[in-house]
């Protein structure tokens, strides 16, 4: 079979996800092509995944319309792992190959940057964007075609800011200004938003069943794959049954991922917390924890936002997603930095949720009240600057902090205080239930 995708990255996403979807499309049929993975870090797992034959079992566990389901694969979409630190020019010489025509990456959100300090020359390049840059200059010297390239870091136009990186090398490293235009005129540099917890090697029994698989992953059913661009002729992943979106704009769908399912997280993280509450699953077998859960998605986010067929079918889907009996989700790492994630995924709710209806929502109001007394009370993960603020401020100081909320929320103090009196005099779960009695 041909080798058609350079991967950057041979962690557990990537082998739960794209390698994955490579996999089912070469056994349908739809396509024929396996990917060379790279790996982008020094001490990387690449020798270890060469030992096995880069074949690997993996586990799809989870709820899907209700009911508990878990697939098994066998995923043989790997052709070969190359360690660029090792074996320089290997890497270098698949810019010589025509067949290769996507590039596919996850190397952490902080992957795509740009450092000055790589150089042309070097053969150690430390970040992923002067890797690419040197492979697509050979390519381009060579009077090759470009590529069709896929991040899956999750940073907001993750394709806009890699091409970014990669002109800027080019400029960097003075070369010639027929490289910058092929960059331009040949390569599609893809926006692209993903969504699937990989969950990676397992803690329960599943790795008694291959003890010898030493990158056995799990992930869960449910996933998404939003692409700016349309290259399902070349990429049949939706014909393979996948859940691609082929789109001219991925920011509706990434609103929707964020307000839906991260503003779910953390309009209920800080209340669970104060209530005892340790993990998402345990959460959704609490009836008041899971009305509370309710009552924001339906009555205040969901109504706000737009309720519409995607819309729904993604709130459906995260109710199955939290009642997600192999992964044990703890609120207290959810919990980290929750001011500056409060700001990004409640609060443009909650704000458009006054001004549509010319009042504050009671379910996210009460989500912002529990997370200052979450702050005040308990031992919060996050800036210093931040925590001190949170702990020292009234809560009138508190509200009108811009640096905190990106705005004046003056206006919400006396909401705030009535609720955060009722946390403190009854608990956070009886508070709660009074919302929801109201």
């Amino acid at each position: 079979m041909r080798e058609t995708v350079i991967q950057f990255g041979e962690g557990n996403f990537l082998r739960g996800f794209f390698d994955y979807f490579l996999d089912v499309m070469n056994k349908q049929g739809l396509y024929d092509g396996k990917a060379v993975v790279i790996q982008p870090r020094a001490g990387g797992k690449c020798a270890l995944l060469s030992e096995q034959n880069n074949k690997y079992n993996l586990y799809l566990r989870g709820i899907e319309n209700g009911a508990v389901k878990c697939e098994h694969h066998f995923v043989e979409s790997i052709s070969r792992c190359i360690d660029p630190y090792k074996c320089f020019e290997e890497y270098m010489s698949l810019a010589d190959n025509p067949d290769f025509r996507f590039i596919v990456s996850n190397t952490t959100e902080a992957g795509i940057a740009f450092d000055d300090t790589d150089k042309f020359e070097d053969m150690h390049c430390k970040g992923f964007p002067a890797k690419l840059t040197q492979l697509l200059y050979r390519r381009y010297k060579k009077g090759l075609g470009g590529f069709i390239i896929l991040p899956c870091e999750l940073i907001d136009n993750n394709g806009a800011e890699l091409k970014k990186c990669v002109l800027k090398y080019a400029d960097l490293w003075n070369l010639e200004n027929g490289f910058a235009d092929w960059i331009e005129s040949e390569n599609q540099f893809a926006n692209t938003l993903v969504d699937r917890i990989v969950t990676g090697y397992p803690n329960d029994e599943t790795k008694d069943i291959h003890p010898d698989d030493k990158f056995l992953d799990t992930a869960e059913i449910f996933h998404l794959w939003v692409i700016e661009g349309n290259f399902e002729e070349e990429l049949p992943l939706q014909k393979a049954g996948f859940n691609v979106v082929w789109t001219d704009d991925a920011k509706p769908y990434k609103k929707i991922k964020v307000r839906i399912l991260n503003g779910a997280h953390t309009s209920l993280v800080a209340g669970a917390l104060l209530s005892g509450i340790e993990t998402v699953g345990e959460a959704m077998n609490d009836e008041i924890a899971l009305a509370f859960l309710n009552k924001c998605m339906k009555e205040e986010i969901l109504p706000t936002i737009g309720e519409n067929e995607e819309s729904i079918a993604f709130a459906n889907s995260v109710f199955d997603r939290f009642r997600n009996p192999f992964i044990a989700h703890k609120w207290r790492s959810i919990a980290l930095n929750s001011v500056s994630k409060f700001s990004v995924r409640v609060l443009p709710t909650l704000l458009e949720y006054k001004e549509q209806n010319g009042t504050y929502p009671k379910g996210l109001s009460l989500a912002l009240a529990n997370l200052i007394y979450f702050y005040k009370n308990d031992n919060p993960e996050d800036a210093e600057s931040v925590v001190s603020a949170m702990k020292n401020g009234s809560i009138a100081e508190i509200l009108a902090d811009t640096s905190l909320w990106q705005t004046d929320l003056s206006d919400m103090t006396e909401i705030i205080t009535e609720y955060y009196n009722k946390i403190d005099t009854v608990g956070a779960k009886e508070t709660m239930k009074w919302i929801l009695s109201e």
